[in-house]
């Protein structure tokens, strides 16, 4: 491809493609059930948006929603935060991936790093989570108590969350590269009934014991009943760890167990997901049985266009949101492909690899892995047989237009390019792909159905072809019930509410086109994104403020659309005390130890003084606004510092970093 710029048209779906569309089939069924017309995707979306209720509704219908009791009305409050959603309802997330599954197919093809392929078949995965189920409810675990796993993306972690969710607990996850004091940051909030854990993990080649790390788990969470182990390393003494072991726990179940689903509201907790601000301890987000169930069969249907053929797969984690949307591909009848390892061993082939020998169909992966392919200079369509794959999805941070080029040019000529963006707060991407629309280079094809997204000015205006807040007008079922433990939901109205009373300020920035597509250009605020998984700042600070040697602490994310993610660090010493490489690795140990090792900084900077409000907060971004270049004047004001003498610095890191 030459000539490629922004807004460049890179594809065009086939008349076959539209044809066999699941978003042209609801469109059909509209027509047929609702005597409603469409004469394109944005009709739909305007009319998504607009009769919400009717939409939400439709989808019920249309998808068949396993319950023993529907709702009245789709939506009796439609106010945010506060929206109340199909009152009366009561159904089961876990019952209704049962309903659609598919006998004699794959439900998942998982590998782990070090070992071979497998395929688990439905009746595999509802017989172990029937025998994981009877035996939560023989300990005493009630709909409302929690329980949490410190595991890696395997099946058995699915497993565990469809036996907690047909009980009716409340599910919590967080991946074992997670230290010990981030994973308690999460799970103490919400203290946990029952734990589920591995032994260890393998990652790039290298073993990982966790059993140290779980120790201090079940030390530091007083309220555990039961701490089930699951062995991945497969040596050592288990039993130290007072713990049953996955394999005995099945092996000791009557392995002829019903696999029963308490009937649950519409709005009972399903899980806890944890998004962090700036300040205090991660955010656990709850949200519920019905709203998520509703939002992935939307997300995995129509806008992803899954179908009973196809095999899904999507890098990530358990301490990832994507991990949920990945399970939610099951509710398409997909089989879902299941990784656990570093994408990048042995080398930067080993998921083109794995789409190859699984025949994947949709390739989930990141604008920072299509990157690193780049710079690998690897040809994945040279090497493996990729002919299968379809579409493409990234989410994580902006696909720069070089990404969109690679992608067409070194996996697949002819597959939809789905760029999406929206976040752990609603576990959904609300902008992304739309199987009836083109792709252009750079762009994201638009707002997703039932999500009323738009830029907004500072003044509170909607604004076409600016870069803008990103923002949510209308409620959708997903959006967070509440924040665990968050009296008259403060914090929750803190967090989203607090710029535009009554609108979902996300926290990005975004800009859309007179077409209606839509670029991401990173965060708005100060929130640290590595890799798709958000971290608090203060999490970070905590850390390393821990050490002795260090007096205060400044780090920025400066992820940005076109740019490579790079996080520096920046630290005030004790007199005397020099940034030595021991120093240095000290940090960094400690960052990667209690945090994860995701976080740990590009580089760390020795610096006199952090800038400060006369209110005493850390000027993350206003410092963050002038390292991506922005005049000093605009992003920062002196007279609302402590000491403004701070900013130069970093003006003069600015000017170093646009020389690059």
């Amino acid at each position: 491809m030459t000539d490629i710029s922004e807004g460049s048209l890179l594809w065009r779906p086939s008349p076959k493609v539209i044809e066999n569309a699941n978003l042209t089939h609801y469109m059909h069924w509209l027509a047929d059930q609702r005597g409603l017309t469409f004469g394109s995707y944005g009709d739909l979306w305007d009319w998504s948006v607009t009769q919400v209720a009717d939409f939400w509704q439709s989808l019920w219908d249309y998808f068949g929603v396993t319950a023993s009791q529907t709702a009245v009305t789709p939506l009796s409050n439609s106010a945010m935060p506060g929206a109340a959603w199909f009152p009366g309802a009561r159904l089961n997330y876990a019952e209704n991936f049962f309903a659609r599954m598919w006998h004699g197919r794959p439900a998942i093809y998982a590998q782990n790093e070090d070992q071979p392929l497998r395929e688990i078949g439905w009746e595999e995965i509802r017989e172990k989570t029937a025998v994981l189920a009877q035996h939560l409810r023989s300990i005493g675990v009630q709909p409302g108590d929690r329980v949490v796993a410190y595991m890696p993306h395997i099946p058995e972690t699915i497993i565990a969350l469809f036996a907690a969710a047909s009980v009716g607990a409340v599910w919590s996850s967080c991946s074992p590269d997670f230290g010990s004091r981030s994973v308690l940051d999460r799970f103490q909030q919400i203290e946990p009934t029952v734990l589920l854990a591995v032994d260890g993990y393998t990652y790039g080649g290298k073993r990982f014991d966790r059993r140290e790390t779980i120790a201090e788990l079940q030390e530091g969470l007083p309220t555990l009943r039961e701490t089930i182990l699951v062995s991945l390393l497969g040596d050592g003494d288990l039993r130290e760890l007072d713990a049953i072991v996955w394999d005995d726990l099945l092996a000791q179940t009557d392995v002829s167990a019903d696999l029963t689903f308490e009937q649950l509201p519409f709005d009972h907790p399903l899980w806890v997901l944890y998004s962090s601000g700036t300040t205090g301890r991660p955010k656990p987000i709850v949200q519920s049985h019905g709203g998520i169930l509703l939002e992935h069969l939307k997300m995995a249907v129509l806008h992803l266009d899954l179908q009973p053929d196809d095999r899904f797969f999507w890098y990530t984690s358990t301490g990832w949101m994507m991990w949920n949307f990945l399970i939610g591909g099951l509710l398409a009848g997909a089989s879902i492909v299941v990784y656990n390892g570093s994408p990048g061993y042995p080398d930067t082939n080993a998921l083109w690899a794995l789409a190859a020998q699984t025949g994947m169909t949709y390739f989930g992966t990141s604008a920072a892995f299509v990157s690193a392919c780049m710079k690998a200079g690897i040809q994945p369509n040279r090497d493996f047989d990729l002919r299968a794959i379809r579409a493409v999805g990234s989410t994580g941070s902006p696909l720069t237009v070089d990404n969109f080029v690679w992608v067409y040019e070194h996996v697949n000529a002819d597959l939809a390019l789905e760029s999406v963006s929206g976040g752990t707060d609603l576990c959904t991407a609300f902008v992304g792909g739309c199987r009836l629309l083109p792709i252009f280079a750079g762009e994201i094809q638009g707002a997703c159905l039932g999500a009323k997204v738009q830029a907004f000015n500072d003044a509170g205006e909607a604004v076409v072809d600016e870069v803008g807040e990103l923002v949510i007008t209308q409620p959708m079922p997903s959006m967070p019930l509440y924040f665990w433990n968050d009296a008259d939901n403060v914090r929750y109205r803190d967090s989203y509410f607090d710029m535009f009373p009554g609108v979902w300020r996300h926290g990005d920035w975004i800009k859309f086109t007179e077409r209606g597509g839509c670029v991401i250009y990173g965060r708005s605020d100060s929130t640290i994104n590595r890799q798709g998984i958000r971290m608090g700042t203060s999490e970070i600070y905590q850390a390393v403020e821990s050490l002795d040697e260090v007096l205060d602490s400044l780090v920025i994310d400066l992820e940005l659309l076109g740019r490579e993610s790079y996080m520096p660090l920046f630290v005030v010493l004790r007199e005397g005390v020099t940034l030595d490489a021991d120093l240095q690795r000290r940090i960094k140990q400690k960052i990667r130890a209690d945090i994860s090792p995701r976080h740990v900084p590009n580089e760390i900077f020795a610096i006199e003084q952090i800038p400060y409000t006369l209110s005493g907060k850390k000027m993350e971004v206003p410092v963050r606004r002038i390292l991506l270049g922005q005049d000093v004047n605009k992003a920062a004001n002196p007279g609302a510092m402590r000491n403004p003498q701070a900013i130069g610095y970093f003006v003069e890191m600015a000017k170093r970093l646009g020389e690059l």
